[in-house]
């Protein structure tokens, strides 16, 4: 468990007050608790998303794009997953259909806060607040102490609002507020409190295709308003003086929990999912939810790793009690779904599927298929996608269903089936720091097959999502990498991901002309884009097989580097990870494990810090005599024995092991590698025992062969292939080597 911290230590803001209380204040509310009946608790949510936002100078180079759908994905949620009411959420969003009372102003947030939460809410009922937008801080009239060193702090975090600034002062909402507002919910005895905040409040600016929400304070002073408000507040809640007020924060525990998306000085970012925006934080966080439940501190800890490998470091954090479960609801009776049925107009019936895996979601193509269930898990019908997803909407009709079943709104559904596309492209986006070499670039581009070019835009974003960025290392994408060594020289030319954070082992010598860079590159193209076809088939949870797999050093098999299982697993209900360090030069080994009753195939692929992939298992010794099955409730299929294959990590960085289970026999793939090895291994007994690397060859090739297996089918990458969760389970172990 998190120690409890203020969130002013976490964040480096006065939202620290959001999760303290003060002693008075907490006896009176238990008092008003123990007087007032508790009837059953209702539900109440205020969600506030903020993407346009006035063109001046403090917001001009930092518009945001999805805060609105990070309003849509927690409603989503709390309706269909934690059953709020839909009455009972009010939304303020900066949608143009938005009416001016629904639009995000300071003035409209604060009135919906105290008439929608403050004043319907009673003991016993469950508040949300979320907002996503930019953060800032503003100069601090009052400031209030650090509780450690005990010296006051000049800045107040604060939520920007779109209101526009008048001379030098911001209409921000400052942290002061919000914490008296969470004292006037405590004082009516409302504890099960929940803010999220998808906003940061220092540092900012734009890495690759993402833009920080944070935008500039400086030169501002909180609005006169503001402050007005925060002492009706002080008065009404009847504070001692203003000492009682600024020393409550190191007073005592807090009221219900504030998770903020990042630490002091980390941006949270907003940008591209896949065809759509969110905030990273919300999107993953909202993701887990429709499938995993946990304490919350165990969702915050599974959800960081698949949030930093989106977005450079963003490190989310709680303030206050992470022993409970997320809204104070727990939610472990519900089955994981991928998503539900939202609406329903005649034989059409419109899905949410906001709980499809984010590699899953270029799969949610028509023809994709789904089971209906019930909160009990029971399969009741079956239907089929009529047309591709949009944002997370889809379209689908019935294909079958049990005797008298009346479909209805808010049914779940589960994966059966998933369509991979025809001829899946890696989009490459052009930095501007090539400049006029820009056009040669995409004619180089286009001569390796399925790689698609995209150039920046005049902002110098780009108009889709990203696999990576091809660029040069200048002075100014040197001082965006976060924390990494051994750095490229400056104009030399490589790879960066979507967040500007360069690719170990793609930088060539200063010097190097845009083709031969290309060139060089073709190899590990080809390689990025078979591991982009390969996790297409990720479904840890949706697949109906018992797998489980671990990563452990071979002197310390107790000792787990990272492990996961499939969420439906009979045995382990829970996906579980463990992001932990594999060391340098230690002997490591993979153990998988086979719940089911029946016998599945596995492959092995990792793939090491420079993004190459390795075939770990079958290895080169066994692949002669196809011994890929994993047998039933035997003891686990053990990778990395000494006297089989050495497995050893020898460079600092990101890893991740893909582990391939199946009940159809990989054929094809195993003839493809048996080929690989033949023209690759030149007879040296030496390389027996050795991983197969099959960036040497046509890795593309590889993978849409074990696709055709996967599948039944041998249309390869030219046709859409159907990929069932009932044959296949595909798990991803990330970890880090250091």
């Amino acid at each position: 468990m998190m120690k409890r911290r203020n969130f002013l230590q976490l964040t480096g803001s006065t939202l620290a007050a959001l999760g303290m209380s003060h002693l008075d204040i907490i006896n009176q509310g238990n008092r008003y608790a123990k007087v007032l009946a508790e009837n059953t608790p209702r539900k109440l949510a205020l969600l506030v998303g903020i993407t346009e936002y006035p063109k001046i100078k403090r917001f001009e180079k930092q518009q945001l794009e999805g805060c609105v759908n990070d309003v849509r994905l927690q409603k989503e949620l709390l309706v269909h997953r934690f059953g709020f009411c839909p009455d009972d959420i009010v939304t303020l969003t900066t949608k143009k259909d938005t009416p001016y009372e629904f639009k995000p102003t300071r003035k409209n947030i604060l009135e919906k806060f105290e008439e929608h939460l403050i004043k319907q809410a009673r003991p016993g009922d469950i508040v949300v607040f979320h907002f996503s937008g930019h953060g800032s801080h503003l100069r601090d009239p009052r400031p209030i102490k650090n509780c450690d060193d005990k010296k006051f702090l000049e800045f107040n975090s604060t939520l920007a609002v779109i209101d526009e600034s008048q001379n030098n002062f911001a209409p921000d909402i400052m942290g002061r507020t919000l914490f008296l507002l969470r004292l006037a919910l405590q004082k009516k005895g409302v504890t099960n409190v929940t803010m999220l905040l998808d906003s940061c409040f220092s540092g900012g600016g734009t890495r690759g295709n993402f833009v920080g929400r944070w935008a500039s304070g400086d030169g501002y002073d909180p609005h006169p308003d503001e402050i007005a408000y925060q002492k009706r507040w002080i008065d009404d809640l009847k504070f001692k003086g203003e000492d009682a007020f600024k020393d409550l924060r190191c007073s005592s525990v807090g009221n219900g929990v504030v998770i903020a998306s990042s630490e002091k000085d980390i941006q949270s970012w907003d940008g591209p999912i896949r065809d759509f925006s969110a905030g990273a934080f919300t999107y993953f966080l909202t993701q887990y939810l429709w499938q995993e439940t946990n304490t919350l501190g165990k969702i915050i800890t599974e959800i960081k790793s698949p949030i930093q490998s989106f977005a450079s470091k963003q490190n989310p954090v709680v303030d206050g009690d992470d022993t409970q479960p997320i809204f104070f609801i727990d939610t472990k009776s519900i089955p994981p779904s991928e998503g539900v049925i939202s609406s329903i107009k005649g034989e059409e019936i419109n899905l949410w599927l906001g709980g499809v895996e984010y590699q899953s979601l270029p799969n949610m193509q028509k023809d994709a298929k789904f089971a209906l269930s019930n909160n009990s898990g029971k399969v009741l019908g079956e239907i089929i996608l009529t047309s591709p997803r949009e944002f997370l909407d889809a379209k689908a009709k019935l294909v079958s269903k049990s005797a008298n079943l009346n479909i209805q709104p808010g049914m779940l559904v589960q994966e059966i089936s998933r369509v991979i596309p025809a001829n899946l492209k890696l989009n490459i986006g052009l930095d501007p720091s090539l400049t006029k070499d820009i056009s040669d670039a995409i004619k180089m581009l286009s001569q390796i097959n399925r790689m698609e070019a995209i150039t920046a835009q005049a902002n110098t974003r780009y108009p889709r999502k990203l696999e990576y960025i091809l660029g040069r290392m200048t002075k100014e994408n040197r001082k965006k990498q976060t924390n990494r060594e051994d750095l490229p020289d400056i104009d030399t030319i490589g790879l960066f991901s979507e967040a500007l954070e360069f690719i170990p082992g793609s930088f060539g010598k200063q010097g190097e002309s845009i083709t031969d860079a290309v060139s060089r590159l073709k190899p590990k193209l080809t390689s990025f884009l078979a591991m982009r076809l390969l996790k297409q088939t990720l479904n840890a949870n949706s697949s109906t097989l018992d797998v489980e797999a671990s990563i452990s050093l071979l002197e310390q098999p107790n000792t787990i580097i990272a492990q996961t299982q499939t969420a439906k697993s009979n045995q382990i209900q829970a996906k579980k990870t463990y992001s932990r360090v594999l060391p340098l030069n230690k002997l490591f080994q993979f153990e998988i494990k086979n719940n089911t009753t029946e016998n599945l195939y596995v492959m092995v692929i990792l793939i090491d810090v420079t993004g190459k992939p390795y075939v770990v298992f079958p290895y080169q010794n066994i692949i002669k005599n196809r011994t890929l099955q994993l047998k039933p409730n035997e003891p686990p299929l053990v990778i990395g024995k000494p006297d089989q294959i050495e497995l050893k990590a020898v460079e600092k960085g990101s890893a991740e092991a893909l582990i391939v289970t199946s009940r159809s026999e990989l054929k094809n793939a195993a003839k493809m590698l048996q080929q690989l090895v033949r023209e690759t291994r030149g007879g040296g007994r030496g390389e027996a025992n050795k991983p197969i690397d099959i960036s040497r060859g046509e890795p593309v090739a590889v993978i849409d062969d074990l696709l055709d297996d996967l599948s039944g089918s041998r249309s390869g990458s030219s046709q859409p292939r159907e990929i069932k969760a009932d044959n296949i389970a595909t798990l991803s172990m990330s970890f880090e080597v250091g």
